[in-house]
């Protein structure tokens, strides 16, 4: 858990003075809002909340949160980030990019800041295209994406995010999507995270990728297209007035892999239904990898199993460094050998020939 004492803002204390500047109908102004009603409800303090952001229409974030910021350069974020922790980690830092920013230039940043465990939320905006840019495809793209870098359909394996940053060695992966009423609820699940916390958030690209997540984000019918986990309850989706009527997620064991099964009369149980466990990994990889379509996507928390954090272990190093040691400047400087310089030494040998340097001193000129 982030620890700090409870401070008392509302959702106006977070707002800026800047005109919000992304399109008309952009998924980003939801993701703002859920933030900034958040953050009251975990007690944040704008005096010790930082947003980083590094290149693209996310990375306008830091401009809109009444907060300390910075707005970095492309893919540098983790780095910028990492620093800014080890600086004061009584520092609440909030890490926002996207798809092409922290997958594609930043996936070795984004890579490191995982595996070291810098305790952090890192909000991973996923639409699916260069927005910034004019639309070229992205790393996230899916294949056949039409784009101008890409006019005859992308041929690439599109990266997923999630499963990156189990591999990266995440210890908190969870997703949503831009106007999900339980956004909130997974960044507050993020934030009392103990260490790098990684939320994938689709986002919704109304000029260059629209409605590319409509398939399972559209309010309609979302029950049977949506898992949503929670810790402790069975993987269920659908309801009994659904086409396909309440189902459940269970491990074919002779295949080791996820299937789907139908749940009757809400008996998940006779169903073989699992029970989510937040702290099961291999279960986790196997809900960022199910396919959408013959499966649900699945939202929420899907993996936080904390672990000791990076700048824990640097402060630690620190301290056992310093330990019993005297912190004298001056005696620092003059341990070891040293000389003292006294008087006037003479001129150093000039290797010029005449004319080409000083005057001589004999030299009447």
């Amino acid at each position: 858990m982030n620890d700090m004492t409870p401070f008392q803002t509302t959702l106006k204390d977070w707002e800026t003075d800047q005109e919000v500047r992304w399109c008309p109908g952009c998924g980003d102004y939801a993701i703002l809002k859920a933030v900034q009603r958040t953050l009251p409800q975990i007690g944040a303090n704008p005096a010790t909340t930082v947003f980083i952001s590094g290149i693209g229409c996310s990375s306008r974030f830091p401009y809109y949160m009444e907060s300390y910021g910075f707005h970095t350069i492309h893919g540098r974020a983790p780095a910028v980030a990492t620093g800014v922790k080890l600086a004061n980690p009584e520092l609440d830092i909030w890490l926002v990019t996207g798809d092409g920013d922290g997958l594609s230039i930043g996936g070795n940043h984004l890579m490191h800041v995982l595996r070291r465990n810098v305790n952090m939320q890192i909000m991973l905006f996923n639409n699916e295209i260069y927005g910034l840019t004019k639309g070229q495809s992205s790393p996230t793209s899916r294949e056949g994406t039409k784009s101008p870098s890409t006019p005859l359909g992308s041929y690439d394996h599109p990266a997923r995010p999630a499963a990156f940053a189990l591999g990266s060695g995440a210890r908190f992966v969870g997703r949503g999507f831009d106007v999900s009423k339980n956004l909130p609820e997974v960044l507050k699940a993020a934030h009392a995270h103990q260490g790098a916390a990684f939320i994938e958030i689709f986002q919704n690209c109304v000029v260059y990728n629209k409605d590319v997540f409509d398939d399972f984000a559209q309010p309609k019918g979302a029950e049977d297209r949506q898992l949503w986990l929670q810790d402790g309850e069975p993987m269920l989706f659908g309801s009994d007035k659904s086409p396909g009527g309440m189902q459940g997620i269970a491990l074919d064991r002779d295949r080791l892999r996820l299937m789907v099964v139908p749940v009757v009369d809400g008996d998940w149980q006779s169903a073989g239904v699992l029970v989510h466990d937040v702290t099961n990994r291999s279960i986790a990889h196997m809900l960022v990898e199910m396919p959408f379509g013959p499966f649900p996507m699945a939202l929420g928390v899907l993996y936080d199993d904390p672990m000791p954090t990076f700048e824990a272990a640097v402060a630690l190093e620190r301290e056992q460094a310093s330990a019993g040691k005297d912190a004298n400047l001056a005696k620092l400087l003059g341990k070891g050998q040293s000389w003292t310089v006294e008087g006037n030494g003479p001129e150093p040998f000039d290797s010029r020939p005449p004319g080409q340097g000083a005057p001589d001193a004999a030299d009447p000129r």
